[in-house]
């Protein structure tokens, strides 16, 4: 692995969490000055929330109030993570709830994708695209939902139904990710929607960062179509999904469907359960479902801080030359 070695005589590795808070501190993932917005800059920089993020994420803690709490108090641990996230006061619980909602985590994720991909940390120049829906804590039942009606506190008005092949219905949202297949199997892109959000209008978003990096993209069935097809072409990437072969079946269709049957067509789509396994080792390691959160922003935001933090510990394992670098549920909360 090619990884950047200049990292570690900088980074303090007191913890787990002292050192990937410096290391977000030292890679250039996400710049505000390259993101030109109207009014006021901003008092406390991107990269400065987002560790202040990851940090609510590694310890589980439930709310942004909680997370001001806990980094109000008063002790020398605390201040060793408040000098790590690169505050030099408390942010107001008004600025967390505020930025919570607006931080640019899928932007983020696809920087650390690339980075981890030109670096020979995700070796496979295979990639896996999928979705997996996450439950919400209290369902809205169809015929309420239709006639606008709440039965019981807490629902989550911006929750969908959607239909999964293994689970049945379920009333939530829906992460949609890619992944590297090879030995270390890493999120590269990743973006939420709700849960009854067709999976392939979101694959042309999270292929696009790919271009250049992979060569071939294995899916599911639902990819097949013709617009995920063309969408892989111009970006110079092979989609490899399986498919059935029809009697009148000709064209293009019939040589995706020669090269799926193929030996190499075959190996390919085999790395397609690397992306499987990593949805569920993201839910348990994180606790994500069922959902805490509420809205869509609110829930995009702490999904997708659960898939960068798995991301920057696999990094971080990587870096530290750690022989398991996928072992990451003993990290969190030290």
């Amino acid at each position: 692995m090619n990884i950047t070695k200049r990292f570690l005589s900088k980074i303090q590795s007191e913890s787990f969490l002292i050192g990937v808070l410096h290391l977000i501190g030292l890679l250039c993932l996400y710049n505000d000055a390259d993101h030109v917005k109207r009014g006021r800059p901003y008092i406390y920089p991107t990269t400065v929330i987002l560790r202040c993020y990851l940090v609510r994420v590694w310890f589980r803690i439930p709310s942004n109030n909680a997370l001001h709490y806990f980094l109000s108090i008063n002790t020398n641990h605390k201040n060793k993570i408040i000098n790590a996230c690169g505050l030099h006061k408390l942010p107001d619980r008004r600025t967390f709830d505020r930025r919570f909602k607006m931080i640019p985590v899928q932007n983020i994720i696809c920087a650390m994708g690339q980075r981890l991909l030109k670096e020979g940390i995700a070796e496979s120049d295979i990639a896996a695209v999928d979705s997996s829906i996450i439950q919400c804590k209290k369902m809205w039942h169809k015929s309420a939902m239709q006639k606008g009606q709440l039965l019981t506190s807490g629902i989550d008005t911006d929750a969908r139904w959607g239909f999964s092949k293994a689970k049945g219905w379920k009333f939530g949202y829906k992460l949609h990710m890619s992944c590297s297949t090879g030995k270390i199997a890493v999120p590269l892109t990743a973006c939420i929607t709700t849960a009854n959000v067709y999976d392939p209008r979101m694959y042309d978003i999270l292929i696009e960062a790919l271009a250049g990096l992979i060569s071939h993209v294995a899916a599911d069935s639902i990819y097949s179509g013709k617009e995920s097809y063309d969408s892989s072409k111009e970006k110079g990437i092979v989609l490899v999904c399986p498919i059935k072969r029809y009697r009148h079946t000709k064209g293009q269709r019939l040589k995706r469907y020669c090269f799926f049957k193929s030996r190499n067509g075959q190996r390919i789509i085999r790395k397609r359960a690397a992306i499987e396994r990593l949805f569920d080792r993201i839910k348990d390691t994180f606790g994500i479902e069922p959902l805490l959160e509420r809205g869509m922003d609110n829930v995009s935001s702490y999904v997708l801080m659960c898939v960068f933090a798995y991301q920057i510990a696999i990094y971080w394992n990587c870096v530290m030359g750690k022989i398991r670098p996928q072992c990451v549920k003993h990290m969190i909360g030290n």
